[in-house]
């Protein structure tokens, strides 16, 4: 998830005045948040990291390994800071809330991010889940305006097929993967592209999704190419994958 938004949202951050990234729900320890400012300084310099917990305990433990460019605050989907930032990072923190809940916590966030303007696309809330270890992730990429895309990545060598990723889908498509929902249509047609792919797997796991992804976009709307491909990564418009309700 860092790795991507770095590439895609570097430029938007380097353009900051006090680029301000919040690491929404860090966890029992600040590991994300100091990972997340690591990696966005290789993009953007000036880069600030601020990690938010709604347990004072986990805030107390993380107050340690402050330092210049990151800092830890007590708090929730207030986000309690006083810039609007240009990034919010929720890492596995909606899949406790139920699936009608997602839509205002959406709202409320996006409505916290720097706005739109000449040249600039706004600030850039993620929301997504990923197994313990980070091997498979899918989240929903937010601006001001609304959802924007949704990105389905994996470590590729422990993948067996793409609808393995299923059990990652962020809390507003988990309960949507069933017949008759664009996102269960969307991993159907995943699977049989990876599966009409076969023959590349002789080349690495890497060539044969990297070709299967390519078939998708004969009737899909991919938003990527092939630099995101080869890192394991398929990006959708929201709109083709969103809840019929």
């Amino acid at each position: 998830m860092d790795r991507w938004i770095a590439a895609t949202h570097g430029a938007e951050l380097r353009r900051g005045a006090d680029p301000v990234a919040v690491d929404l729900g860090y966890g029992a320890a600040p590991w994300t948040a100091v990972e997340l400012l690591g990696r966005l300084r290789t993009v953007a310099p000036r880069a600030r990291v601020v990690g938010i917990e709604i347990e004072p305990a986990r805030v107390a433990a993380a107050r340690p390994y402050e330092r210049e460019g990151l800092a830890f605050r007590h708090g929730g989907f207030e986000i309690p800071i006083p810039q609007r930032p240009l990034l919010v990072r929720a890492a596995n923190v909606l899949r406790q809330y139920g699936e009608d809940e997602v839509a205002a916590v959406w709202q409320r966030l996006c409505a916290r991010l720097a706005p739109r303007a000449d040249g600039s696309g706004g600030g850039l809330l993620v929301d997504g889940t990923c197994d313990e270890i980070g091997r498979r992730h899918v989240w929903v990429a937010l601006g001001p305006e609304g959802p924007r895309t949704v990105t389905f990545a994996t470590r590729l060598g422990s993948l067996e097929r793409p609808s393995d990723l299923a059990e990652r889908l962020p809390k507003a498509l988990i309960h949507r993967n069933v017949p008759g929902e664009p996102v269960h249509a969307f991993l159907r047609d995943f699977d049989r592209a990876w599966a009409a792919a076969a023959p590349y797997a002789s080349y690495g796991a890497r060539q044969r999704w990297m070709r299967a992804a390519r078939d998708l976009t004969a009737d899909w709307p991919v938003t990527d190419g092939p630099v995101r491909w080869r890192q394991g990564e398929v990006t959708v418009r929201w709109g083709a994958l969103a809840p019929r309700f």
